[in-house]
């Protein structure tokens, strides 16, 4: 008997607060917005599961590492705010990875209004509004300098330096944009990223008068000093952060300033490939470079369009997505090839402007897996343009790829315990590599570069803000989870959902208006229909349903009354996928797909076998089995393959040899990739040969 899974919508007039993830609900050019950030509550199932985990022991455990002598992210805030005597240690962006860990207990509060996690954002919130100088600049390595400076003065009984710390920090050298490699940028556009975050959680305005400050420092600097800031821009969250500034309080200012931002990348001296500012912006129609900075650029460009509508940053936008989803991403939207390299663009093939790049696009269809980079702040980044592109537009495929984001190259960058993270995301690990990487290849609680942890904490946190969309006409309904929204479209009312799914494990989903109103007016709820599902069935009250299909969505239209009932049933195969033949690290072989999840093989699988020695058949038929990965529920994939004996030629390694033609057929399991390395060391890939006979 099949079974029936539920998606509930809930009418019912209710109050919420009016922010949103992207608050683009007075933005010209969206078609459409996110929910408000306590909008929508993960009740159960998948995405309910992981958020347990993320609330109740992730946020808790970061705090714990930026307290600890591993990482001294605390430590330098305590010293910067004068409440701790000592020197600045770690790496200069550990500042923005703070802000973006106080994002994620935000997001969480807004959920679960947790006193404790309050009293934790207060304690952290009151050394950066201290460490901040009068100016509202603000970088622990230059305000440490500057305080011992000062102290020292003073403990020498030169009263003259008795003043407040940082009033006139200068540039250059030990000061503020000596080094674009200090990140200065990035911290300040996290910092005011997650005080518009915290406001819209909390109500409270302590953090976002910080990044107010923040703000204004940077347009002030922007209008004075614009080439010094263009040569600043590394990682570049604060060109999102201006828009989003722009859209919180109104002022237009921050408007002119995520304009300028754009406008100024084209006057850096000696620009590089790899910070994508050899060219002004507009003038780029490829994905190139260091694939964080790109994707965070390349984001930050859509937030602008949005509110300016300028034609020629959507036609930069749309060559430079199709460039990356047709010719530079990874089968699980994971961006960024290249560990180190030589920068494809620009070149002419004259020796002296070939540039190398790092953690980088390559070349088309440039996608090796076993040193595949793919960064989580890259796939973060991917996630972040196409977030915005579907709002620009409401097109279904770039929700797809926001949802292949999240299952596939963002849910691996953290364990399934909730501590540990990965900094990259190869598409295969064998212990034979004769080279070591400069990543580990087990996740770690803390990693010299600590940038990528809280980054996949706060997006992870915040995947509920995604769920729903609305426009003028009604409700997108963007990803699958059991969740409940309350929410409300204008001139329509207030309108809230529950929704109960077993999704991404079955496509089976229903949809129930309840509550004690009737809708008064006609709105659509739109469904997405993702493009791997092939066909779907979708009624209304037990009777077949008229939608209209476009772009990725099946839209029905109607006066809602309490009691109406949708069931969408979306058919969920497991498919063998082959990339394009100019992929030659992936010719001759698979990934397994099943709904939107992709599948890897790993070692602790294969009875002793390596996976070196797996085949699977091009007609394999797989059956769908329950299983757990510390303590946590996934659907793994049983079928049987072929095994070649012996990976090395008589005991001898090898190069080159006559074909092995010993084979045996085997069972094996595959599990979701996202689950990978949570049962020890060992060795994984994704593309697995396939055989034809």
């Amino acid at each position: 008997m099949k079974r029936v899974v539920f998606i509930a919508f809930v009418v019912f007039i209710a109050s919420s607060c009016k922010a949103q993830i992207t608050e683009t609900r007075n933005s010209l050019y969206a078609v459409t917005s996110a929910t408000p950030v306590d909008a929508v509550k993960w009740t159960d199932g998948f995405w309910g599961e992981r958020f347990k985990v993320f609330s109740e022991t992730s946020v808790q455990s970061m705090w714990e590492t930026w307290q600890s002598d591993r990482s001294h992210g605390f430590h330098n805030f305590l010293v910067a705010s004068g409440e701790k005597k000592g020197k600045h240690h770690g790496p200069p962006f550990h500042d923005g990875d703070m802000y973006k860990w106080l994002e994620a207990v935000a997001s969480v509060y807004a959920i679960t209004k947790d006193k404790e996690l309050d009293k934790i954002m207060d304690r952290f919130i009151g050394c950066v509004a201290k460490s901040q100088m009068p100016n509202g600049y603000i970088h622990t390595p230059v305000v440490i300098v500057e305080l011992n400076k000062r102290l020292k003065s003073l403990a020498e009984g030169n009263q003259a330096d008795n003043t407040v710390v940082g009033t006139a920090v200068g540039t250059g050298n030990d000061g503020a944009f000596g080094n674009k490699l200090n990140f200065e940028t990035y911290n300040l556009g996290h910092l005011i990223t997650a005080s518009i975050i915290h406001k819209r959680a909390t109500g409270k305005t302590t953090f976002f008068d910080c990044g107010v400050k923040a703000a204004d420092f940077l347009y002030d600097f922007c209008m004075k000093n614009p080439d010094e800031l263009a040569r600043n821009a590394v990682c570049p969250s604060h060109y999102m952060a201006a828009a989003e500034m722009y859209r919180e309080t109104g002022n237009k200012k921050y408007l002119e300033l995520a304009q300028r931002l754009i406008d100024i990348r084209g006057s850096v001296d000696g620009g590089t490939d790899d910070n994508q500012d050899r060219n002004p912006f507009r003038e780029q129609y490829n994905a190139m470079g260091h694939a964080v900075r790109a994707n965070y650029l390349y984001a930050g460009v859509a937030d602008l369009y949005l509110e300016t509508g300028e034609a020629q940053l959507m036609k930069n936008l749309t060559s430079i997505w199709k460039d990356i989803v047709t010719r530079k991403m990874y089968i699980n939207g994971a961006c960024g090839a290249l560990y180190d390299g030589t920068s494809p663009d620009g070149t002419c093939y004259k020796p002296d402007s070939i540039q190398k790049v790092h953690q980088s696009y390559g070349r088309p269809y440039q996608l090796p897996q076993s040193t595949a980079h793919n960064e989580t702040c890259a796939n973060i980044g991917n996630m972040l343009l196409n977030w915005r592109l579907f709002e620009a537009t409401g097109n279904g495929k770039y929700t797809d790829l926001v949802e292949n984001c999240f299952f596939n190259s963002i849910l691996c960058g953290i364990s399934l315990d909730g501590k540990k993270y990965f900094y990259t995301n190869p598409l295969r690990v064998s212990d034979n590599l004769p080279y070591k990487l400069r990543w580990p290849k087990e996740r770690k609680e803390y990693i010299s570069c600590f940038c990528c942890p809280p980054n996949t904490l706060r997006t992870l946190c915040e995947v509920q803000d995604y769920a729903y969309s609305v426009s003028k006409d009604g409700i997108y309904v963007n990803l699958y989870g059991g969740n409940e929204l309350n929410t409300s479209i204008e001139g329509i009312g207030n309108v809230g959902i529950k929704q109960t799914t077993e999704y991404p494990w079955n496509g089976n989903i229903k949809l129930e208006f309840l509550g004690k109103k009737s809708s008064k007016k006609e709105f659509s709820i739109k469904l997405r229909i993702p493009a791997w599902c092939e066909k779907y069935t979708l009624t209304i009250n037990g009777k077949q349903a008229e939608a209209v299909c476009k772009d990725g969505y099946a839209s029905i239209s109607k006066k809602w009354k309490r009691g109406d009932v949708i069931e969408l049933s979306l058919d969920m195969q497991t498919k063998l996928m082959e990339a394009n033949p100019l992929v030659e690290e992936a010719r001759g072989q698979v990934a397994v797909q099943r709904g939107p999840v992709i599948y890897c093989l790993e070692s602790q699988d294969l009875q002793g076998h390596s996976i070196d020695d797996i085949m699977i058949p091009c007609d394999a038929t797989f059956n769908v089995v329950d299983a757990h990965i510390a303590d946590s529920h996934i659907k793994a994939l049983e079928t049987e393959a072929i095994y070649r004996h012996d990976n090395t030629y008589n005991g001898k390694q090898y190069l080159y040899r006559e074909l092995n033609k010993k084979k045996e057929k085997v069972k094996i399991r595959l599990i979701p990739y996202y689950a990978w390395g949570n049962r020890g060391k060992g060795e994984m890939t994704v593309w697995i040969p396939v055989t034809f006979n």
